[in-house]
């Protein structure tokens, strides 16, 4: 166990994130006797309170999401590491005065500062943080937590990078991706590298095409101001399912250390084949969602949503078609797809693997084998599944499909959050489930080719409706005619096409 105590520093601690997450997420690894003895939790935002108020917020905010219960004599115990500190991101004078509290004897010099901020203020955050000396790492390391987005497209992020390097050395930022905090995420390199009868098939030889989905039947909530101006391309493609790809993708690391995973993520990346803006539809397709059904409720379409601009052209779907040029994936189709208010929420990896190259049946009821898929469920079912083709029971040669099926997690092994697992490591310094700015940079040159094309084409935009799988039109992407979007993980229930 990592003993090293360390003061964590949480900017915008009154926030949603900061409610939903961060906090459960932190006395979670209290009860887990996670969290190094010593260590203090600092809490900055502009409200007004004492010591007493953030301390019945902070058991509001726990009570909310603790799993079991809130446990007092845990709770007791995390209490006594909670501090606040009234600080506005705009004024300087501020920082002096949190750095004067932070040189108090009782906070530990390794210090870890977590910016639950809007994007815009990184890099005031940061400089101001540098002014008073924050940032030297001679009494102890200091680390910058940073959540996504980071940038809003090629240019934007590489100048946040520039601005972010003249006080910071890459070691020190964490750039936070939750998905790769899943547990399930974290399985498919057990998955890959630690069975051996995987890795002859792991190629362009045997696989037809990849699909990796996320889906939501939840709108935009409250979400308008900023999600009118992101969309699914920059919300989820960008981020969370271009690293997801690069986990199937990659060659096998050297090792698990942090920098070794890093460098074979971004040779994905980087052998990802350029699409050119007069290519943008072959490849990428958007819609928005209209007023629909969903779980027999009518909801309203995106247009209608509070806050959004009656003429907004915002997409809330999003799919694109990738290939990895290197040795091992050329040719293979990976398809990429994300949308809100659709049928069902669900993340998953779908592997579908060629035909057998003879047809053995062809005189028989087996008119055509179907292929064998690997699923792989990431939320909310965690599983692995692995469909083959059996005969029936019978005098006849019929066949079904069969399902081996392995659960993540046994029934009484508890569920934790990406989050808990992302701010342990925080403290412990390990970042190799964490982005390196390489990664981030090429994963906005793969998109913003598409970005710059949709934001000129202002006119129109394709709608599906709410609670469907989105626009049938995605089905140009394809390469092929028997291709389709896989949309379960369940065989019986096996999609083809959008409906």
């Amino acid at each position: 166990m990592f003993t090293e105590a360390c003061t964590f520093v949480i900017f915008g601690a009154t926030g949603n994130l900061s409610r939903v997450k961060l906090m459960p997420a932190l006395y979670h690894l209290e009860v887990e006797n996670l969290i190094p003895d010593g260590s203090k939790i600092l809490a900055l935002g502009r409200r007004d309170w004492d010591r007493e108020k953030w301390l019945s917020e902070a058991r509001e905010m726990i009570a909310e999401k603790a799993r079991g219960g809130l446990n007092e004599i845990v709770f007791a115990r995390f209490s006594e590491r909670l501090f606040y500190h009234k600080v506005d991101l705009d004024i300087e004078q501020n920082y002096a005065d949190m750095a004067a509290l932070l040189s108090e004897q009782h906070f530990p010099k390794n210090m870890a500062f977590y910016l639950a901020i809007a994007p815009e203020d990184f890099s005031r955050v940061i400089r101001y943080l540098s002014h008073v000396a924050l940032l030297s790492e001679e009494t102890g390391w200091r680390r910058i937590v940073i959540e996504k987005p980071f940038g809003y497209d090629l240019e934007s992020a590489q100048v946040l990078q520039n601005q972010i390097t003249k006080y910071l050395k890459e070691e020190q930022v964490y750039r936070i991706d939750h998905y790769l905090g899943k547990g399930t995420v974290q399985n498919v390199l057990v998955f890959r590298f630690s069975n051996v009868m995987l890795e002859p098939l792991w190629n362009r030889n045997y696989i037809d095409h990849i699909q990796i989905t996320h889906s939501e039947e939840l709108g935009i909530g409250s979400r308008a101001q900023y999600y009118d101006n992101s969309g699914a391309m920059r919300d989820m493609l960008q981020s969370h399912l271009l690293q997801l790809l690069t986990l199937v993708a990659m060659e096998p690391p050297v090792s698990m250390e942090a920098e070794s995973l890093r460098d074979e993520k971004v040779k994905v990346l980087k052998s990802i084949r350029p699409i050119p803006k007069k290519a943008v539809h072959a490849h990428a397709f958007r819609a928005q969602y209209s007023n629909g059904i969903i779980n027999g409720k009518p909801v309203k379409s995106y247009l209608q949503e509070e806050n959004v601009p009656a003429e907004s052209i915002t997409e809330t779907y999003a799919a694109m078609k990738l290939y990895v040029d290197n040795w091992r994936w050329r040719g293979v189709p990976f398809y990429l797809r994300t949308g809100k208010r659709m049928a069902k929420a669900q993340s998953s990896i779908s592997i579908c693997f060629r035909h057998p190259p003879l047809q053995f049946f062809r005189d028989t009821h087996m008119k055509c084998l179907t292929q064998n898929w690997i699923l792989l469920g990431i939320q909310p079912e965690e599983c692995i599944r692995i469909e083959m083709t059996v005969k029936e029971p019978g005098l006849e040669m019929r066949t079904r499909t069969s399902s081996l099926d392995a659960s993540f997690r046994n029934e009484n092994e508890s569920q934790t959050d990406a989050y808990e697992d992302l701010l342990l490591d925080v403290i412990k310094g390990d970042r190799s489930l964490f982005l390196r700015f390489d990664e981030v940079e090429y994963a906005w040159r793969i998109v913003d080719p598409i970005l710059q094309t949709w934001a000129v084409e202002r006119d129109f935009i394709t709608t599906y409706p709410a609670g469907s799988w989105g626009p049938k039109e995605t089905r140009r992407l394809f390469d092929k005619e028997n291709q389709f979007w896989r949309h379960s993980l369940d065989p019986e229930c096996e999609g083809n096409g959008n409906e």
